[in-house]
């Protein structure tokens, strides 16, 4: 009746992990049996997920020495050194960046395969349970017929036939068999009587398992969103974007290391022990409802294994074939001597055939094939799908862990290169005209203070020595023409904006916008300037 089993052989990664040392709290040896209401393996449980806070520690640890390491013992940037070396910093964030957009990829592929795996245990648990409830109900049903409509029916046929022996003889006959009926009935499982209900179980885990997909799915896009930030700031040296990056990589990390770590480590470590013997802890949890040769039964279908219900079966479906042989003979011969008793022989002939049907249902249902096809379907999808995806989830909290430790450590180092290169911008003298924030500076007539296109260096004292070249008499009394000149780029005439030219010295480079200056000079300041400094 039962084919052969597909016997199911746990994936090699549970064994791995059931062999884990399992210790509790004072460090002793516990053994590795799946034992969830035992309280030292729950320690052991307990010990294992806190590997995860201790590697936070340590990461936490890590990250304090290298910031006081980096702010107290960092050497001053050498003066010859105008731009320090980011090579490295460079390198870092790259292969930073890559390991992240790794580890993403592995954690979606993780969620994605736990969901998976999740699913499909939901699915053969509700499977189990609307089977189950079938046979409940079939079970119960039938009980109902025999017990109350059918012993209603030959109690009002024993009153009938009370003056003929015969039919009453063929009455108790019939009261044997229904007996034998209700006898077989009461063998099989009650399901009332367990202690648990697949279809909870299913709704419970199916709603934690949505939130943990949606929590993983939202660390991930953040994921992605602090790398793309961090690539930003740094690329832009933003102040802005890096203090945002840490703040939002502090609060990753700690996430990570949280809810990425505890969890699947926590979990893997428990699945993994119920995957390698799932059959022994569900024969001793069943023990008190099921029986051992019921439960071995359904849990390997194996065609050497008798259906332990087989025998009551065939006795109740040989009762109800008896009855049945009785009620014919009664409608056949006691109808026309006792017309009143045709609607009793014809309703226990209706409630026989009901019966029998229900049976023939029962029958088919009770057989390993269905349940056991369930069975190994939540196996699949728990110790193959579901623990493999809590692998790659764990994979990804490792890689996320070091990747974000590493892109903090290459931030804090950012920080310290852009703080050395604005102290060196402070260095520099803001008056100079060849600075390049200088040239930005507009030209207004009205600011006084302006210097004009040629470097003075000289102190006030020198300013003294300098005396203007002697006006001839013959010349219109003017201002002298670098006097006019620095009236027009300066705004004020300076005598220490001299001519290089008349001081023995070689031109000036201009630059560009004093060039473009000269170039937009009016007609009648040509006419007055002359050509002298049209370019």
């Amino acid at each position: 009746m039962a084919t052969a089993r597909t016997d199911y052989v746990a994936p090699w990664w549970t064994y791995w992990l059931h062999n884990f040392p399992h210790f509790n709290f004072f460090f002793q040896t516990v053994d590795s049996t799946f034992k969830p209401e035992e309280a030292s393996y729950q320690q052991s449980l307990i010990i294992l997920a806190c590997v995860g806070a201790v590697g936070l520690g340590v990461s936490l640890l890590v990250l304090a020495v290298y910031v006081v390491c980096l702010c107290c013992c960092r050497r001053d940037i050498d003066e010859d050194t105008k731009r320090p070396d980011t090579c490295c910093v460079t390198w870092v964030a790259v292969i930073t960046g890559l390991i992240i957009c790794s580890a993403v990829g592995v954690g979606f592929y993780g969620n994605s395969e736990t969901n998976d795996g999740v699913y499909q245990m939901n699915y053969s648990l509700y499977n189990a349970n609307r089977t189950l409830g079938n046979i409940n109900n079939l079970v119960a049903g039938s009980l109902g017929n025999v017990e109350t409509a059918l012993k209603q029916h030959l109690e009002r046929l024993d009153e009938i036939f009370s003056t003929r022996p015969d039919y009453l003889q063929a009455l108790r006959f019939m009261q044997l068999m229904v007996n034998n009926v209700i006898r077989e009935l009461t063998v099989l499982p009650d399901i009332n009587k367990t202690n648990f209900d697949l279809a909870a179980i299913a709704d419970q885990t199916a709603f934690i398992e949505y939130y943990r997909w949606l929590i993983y799915l939202l660390l991930l896009i953040l994921d992605l969103v602090i790398c793309l930030a961090m690539c930003l700031g740094m690329a832009k040296h933003s102040h802005l974007f890096l203090y945002n990056t840490v703040f939002a990589l502090y609060m990753c990390f700690l996430v990570y290391i949280i809810g990425g770590c505890f969890f699947p480590f926590f979990s893997l470590q428990g699945i993994s022990d119920f995957c390698v013997s799932p059959d022994k802890f569900i024969v001793n949890h069943t023990k008190d409802f099921l029986s051992a040769d019921v439960a071995h039964y359904y849990l390997f279908c194996s065609p050497n294994l008798p259906n332990p219900f087989q025998q009551s079966l065939t006795t109740c479906q040989r009762s109800l074939t008896t009855m049945q042989i009785q009620i014919q003979g009664l409608l056949q011969f006691s109808v026309r001597v006792f017309p009143t008793a045709e609607r009793d022989l014809l309703g226990i002939q209706r409630l026989l055939n009901s019966t029998e049907f229900s049976l023939h249902k029962l029958t088919a249902l009770l057989d390993c094939r269905g349940l056991h096809k369930d069975y190994l379907d939540t196996l699949m999808g728990v110790c193959y799908d579901g623990v493999e995806g809590l692998l790659y989830l764990s994979l990804f909290s490792l890689l996320a862990a070091c990747a974000l430790s590493a892109m903090l450590c290459v931030i804090f180092r950012v920080w310290t290169l852009m703080g050395s290169r604005e102290k060196e911008y402070d260095d520099i003298d803001e008056e100079d005209p060849f600075n390049p924030q200088a040239r930005r500076i507009s030209y207004n007539p009205r600011r006084s203070n302006t210097h004009s296109f040629c470097s003075y260096t000289t102190s006030l004292g020198s300013q003294a020595s300098l005396h203007p070249p002697p006006q001839s008499t013959s010349s219109v009394v003017s201002p002298p023409e670098y006097m006019n000149q620095s009236m027009l780029f300066g705004g004020t005439p300076r005598y220490e904006n001299v001519p290089l030219i008349g001081r023995g010295s070689p031109p000036p480079s201009y630059s560009p916008s004093m060039r473009a200056t000269y170039l937009s000079m009016t007609d009648a300041q040509i006419r007055h300037f002359g050509t002298d400094f049209q370019v």
